[in-house]
């Protein structure tokens, strides 16, 4: 019992590091004052990494490399139905993905962090309407007071003073908005075709990475195309770049297999710790400056994350399998 604690609590330190330190390297790379990466070039990288890190760990897990050939052979190669299924999540989470990129070069990152947490309501909608199943009374009050909470966030939202950049706050809300939508859907749909079948997750981040490698590729060249052939495809790219590409490889990886061991309480910790550290680095880092109404959002954004995990009685609790399906594949 001692262990499983200490590892619970291993487990859910790393996962808050993770997603508070993505968001404020990302924040960084977007604001810095040096020669701009493209962003669509980073979600393709990311992708890559992600499936080499996928087969690796599908690998060890069949255990001989004939077994392993033959569930690539059968499950991949051997099944274009079933990669063109799961072409839909890597195309719904390549435009979450980049919108993400798009938000962080016009918002705070814990305006970001706290504002990307109506995806728990959106997650909610989407398994209500494509699985059939209820919300308790307390998890609807919760996502009301969510959604509450994040209005106050941005009801007068909180300069960040060290940012030399030019930005758009409407363009950032616009871009969470569509990032949103896109991981509820997603996620929902992921969880799924995961449970339509009893096919290893590894597999299925394998079919869904391979699609998504190909959607973002095609991306890449769509926007920003013709200034890659002139500058290069890792034009602008600096360490802090690649410490984003690796925080978000590790991170979505990592998390699917923090959620077999942690539950939905310690996952809205983690959420609520996230949105803290983030905005404790934002007003170190960028200056931001915190008002009345952004402590208060951010509190009632907290509280509602911890009461929307809180074991129910009647039925299991929705968040933790569809939420982590969103981390499976990447935040």
């Amino acid at each position: 019992e001692n262990v499983s604690l200490l590892f619970k609590l291993y487990c859910l330190i790393v996962m808050t590091l993770v997603a508070a330190a993505y968001t404020i390297a990302l924040r960084y790379t977007r604001t810095s004052d040096k020669e701009l990466y493209f962003s669509t070039t980073a979600v393709c990288i990311t992708e890559v990494i992600k499936l080499l890190l996928s087969v690796g760990i599908l690998a060890k897990e069949t255990g001989s490399l004939g077994r392993f050939k033959t569930s690539l052979r059968d499950n991949v190669l051997g099944s274009p139905k079933e990669l063109m299924k799961l072409s839909v999540p890597s195309l719904v989470y390549a435009v979450q993905n980049n919108m993400a990129f798009l938000a962080l070069s016009n918002l705070d990152a814990a305006v970001y962090q706290v504002t990307y947490q109506l995806k728990i309501p959106c997650t909610a909608l989407c398994t209500v309407l494509m699985l059939n199943r209820t919300l308790s009374k307390l998890q609807w009050v919760s996502v009301f007071m969510l959604c509450g909470g994040v209005t106050l966030v941005q009801w007068k939202p909180a300069q960040a003073t060290k940012v030399v950049v030019e930005q758009n706050p409407l363009l950032g809300f616009g871009a969470i908005a569509i990032a949103v939508l896109c991981s509820g859907f997603a996620g929902v749909y992921f969880e799924k075709v995961l449970k339509s079948s009893d096919t290893s997750l590894w597999v299925r981040n394998i079919q869904m990475y391979l699609s998504g490698i190909v959607v973002t590729l095609v991306g890449v060249y769509l926007s920003d195309g013709d200034e890659i052939k002139e500058k290069g495809f890792f034009y602008g790219y600096t360490y802090y770049v690649w410490f984003v590409i690796f925080l978000a490889s590790v991170g979505g990886l990592y998390t699917s297999v923090v959620v077999k061991y942690t539950d939905n309480i310690m996952k809205g910790f983690s959420a609520a710790a996230a949105i803290v550290l983030s905005t404790i680095a934002s007003v170190m880092l960028f200056g931001l400056q915190i008002t009345l109404t952004f402590a208060l959002g951010t509190l009632l954004v907290c509280v509602s994350i911890y009461l929307y995990g809180l074991p129910r009685q009647d039925t299991t609790s929705i968040q933790g399998e569809t939420a982590s399906k969103d981390r499976v594949i990447g935040v």
